[in-house]
């Protein structure tokens, strides 16, 4: 099994779909902890956002910025998830 510290995305992941055919995708080779990192800062300024809109009126905005960040924080989530899911990345 490889080192967890060596494994990178592979850039697998497309999010943000228009017409059914992504505007962006996870990019490759970046350190899954990097990446792992990036998705929690998402995360956690998509709940900030989503907690604004829940309590002021007229915050529209807030929660569609939230979803599109939750949207960028799942593609980054799963394309981590694909490369320890590999074969050979993981015990038999």
């Amino acid at each position: 099994m490889p080192n967890p510290l060596n494994l990178k995305t592979p850039g697998l992941t497309p999010f943000s779909f228009h017409s059914d055919r992504p505007l962006f995708r996870i990019a490759s080779g970046v350190p899954i902890g990097e990446a792992l990192s990036h998705a929690s800062d998402l995360l956690h300024v998509a709940k900030l956002l989503a907690e604004d809109a829940a309590m002021i009126r007229s915050t529209d905005r807030y929660a569609w910025a939230s979803c599109y960040l939750q949207d960028m924080s799942k593609a980054v989530i799963d394309d981590v998830v694909k490369v320890l899911e590999a074969p050979g990345n993981h015990p038999v």
